[in-house]
């Protein structure tokens, strides 16, 4: 029997599956399964939901198989809650190289999130679940600030215009710090990933900064959290 997650952890999941209203009767939920902490600790606590909810949807799950990534332990975990999963392969990591791309992360990101989506569209799968927590979107919100000048992060719930399937992050409200403990309780089968670029990225470079910010305003990611939550119109300085 599937161990639930703890309550404190499904309940700021279930503020923002309600906040966002992100899933409705009938929806079929495609989770981008990457083998990290989130994406497991998403999966699990979906299938959690699934058989808790009087909303009914059903749930799979697909890995874009990067170079070098063991998926068995997927196959298995998957396997043991009857969820289908899909793998599909893509060097994503030989096309940066060979683009001698400049922000590899941000790339990767958003070509696996494409394939992933395509998929879903070309399936039947009109919702993709991704497991970016409130760490990431404070973090986007510092990189798009400092980058590009641009007081923004990524958005709970979006509708992908191109292939018509809605882009789901309920994890949005979840801290790392969390998941991290969650998934060492459960035991989860968390991979590694054989990405060259990992731990030497800018996004690492921005989350040392937020730790260190941290420090002198303990409630940074609340007040980050309250500031996009409040972003308005007419409180920008266009004339």
């Amino acid at each position: 029997m599937l161990t639930p997650i703890n309550h404190t952890l499904r309940r700021k999941i279930g503020q923002a599956l309600t906040r966002w209203h992100m899933i409705s009767q009938g929806d079929n939920i495609l989770v981008g399964l990457s083998g990290g902490k989130d994406s497991l600790i998403l999966l699990h606590a979906l299938h959690d939901f699934q058989h808790r909810s009087p909303v009914k949807f059903s749930l799979s799950a697909l890995t874009v198989r990067l170079s070098g990534l063991d998926i068995s332990p997927l196959q298995s975990y998957c396997e043991s809650l009857s969820v289908p999963y899909t793998v599909i392969e893509h060097d994503i990591i030989g096309i940066i190289h060979a683009r001698n791309e400049k922000s590899p992360c941000s790339f990767c990101a958003n070509m696996r999130r494409g394939i992933i989506s395509s998929w879903a569209s070309r399936n039947g799968c009109n919702k993709l679940a991704l497991g970016h927590t409130l760490d990431d979107a404070v973090e986007t919100f510092f990189m798009n600030l400092f980058h590009a000048g641009r007081a923004k992060s990524f958005i709970p719930k979006v509708l992908m215009t191109r292939t018509g399937v809605t882009v789901i992050r309920p994890l949005v409200l979840s801290t790392e710090s969390a998941i991290i403990d969650e998934v060492k309780r459960l035991n989860l089968p968390v991979i590694s990933s054989p990405c060259p670029f990992a731990g030497h990225t800018e996004r690492q470079r921005i989350r040392g900064y937020i730790a260190g910010l941290r420090k002198d305003i303990p409630d940074l990611y609340g007040k980050i959290l309250h500031a996009l939550e409040n972003l308005s119109d007419s409180e920008s300085w266009q004339s």
